[in-house]
């Protein structure tokens, strides 16, 4: 079943696992939607370390989540989750979070992100900028590269990595964004940003 998950559509997968509780299932969905949710919590908090943390709760949410809402459009229903969790996190007293017009106009960029990410390079140019991704990766400190790998490729939490490799929670989210900040840097240096560099190297490993 596993070596099938990525042909399913969204919708199917949200039904498997709503039957199954199967979380490779969940796996497959985040593997697919994670930067999609990063990029529309980067655009309403305005902070990646910020945005990070949200779609990681957003996801591990999704456990509970999907076993109560019937979902006929999962990038929909998720783009709206993320736009909420926002509100709530940036909602304070006596203060009310309104959407913009002009955001609302804009959400199709966002829905569309992954396909955005997914455009054809040239083959070359993107073997090249995938071996630069995995250069710097490996350059990374030990405990950031772990962390990250599980993370980004095992679809870890926080407290799962936390469990498998004894760092504490707070270790984990360090590590995490620390070796994303490093990444960041060596690869802005070859113009390549942090989200593609992680769209490929997921897309490469999966």
């Amino acid at each position: 079943m596993n070596n099938t998950l990525h042909i399913k559509s969204d919708e199917d997968l949200v039904l498997e696992y709503q039957n199954t509780k199967n979380n490779l299932v969940l796996g497959e969905l985040f593997k697919r939607h994670s930067l999609m949710c990063f990029a529309v919590c980067n655009k309403y908090l305005k902070n990646e370390d910020a945005a990070h943390d949200a779609a990681m709760n957003i996801f591990e949410k999704l456990f509970t989540d999907l076993q109560k809402h019937q979902i006929t459009n999962f990038k929909s229903w998720l783009y709206t989750v993320c736009k909420n969790h926002c509100f709530i996190l940036l909602r304070k007293p006596n203060k009310l979070v309104s959407i913009n017009q002009g955001e609302e106009e804009n959400e199709n960029i966002f829905m569309q992100l992954g396909a955005i990410l997914n455009q054809d390079d040239d083959k070359a140019e993107k073997e090249e900028k995938l071996v630069a991704v995995e250069n710097a990766i490996l350059n990374l400190k030990d405990k950031q590269r772990e962390c990250i790998e599980l993370f980004y490729l095992k679809n870890k939490s926080y407290i799962e990595i936390a469990n498998q490799t004894g760092y504490t929670e707070n270790e984990v989210k360090s590590y995490i964004q620390n070796g994303k900040r490093n990444l960041k840097i060596i690869l802005e240096e070859k113009g390549i940003t942090i989200g593609l560099a992680l769209f490929l190297w997921i897309q490469q490993s999966a």
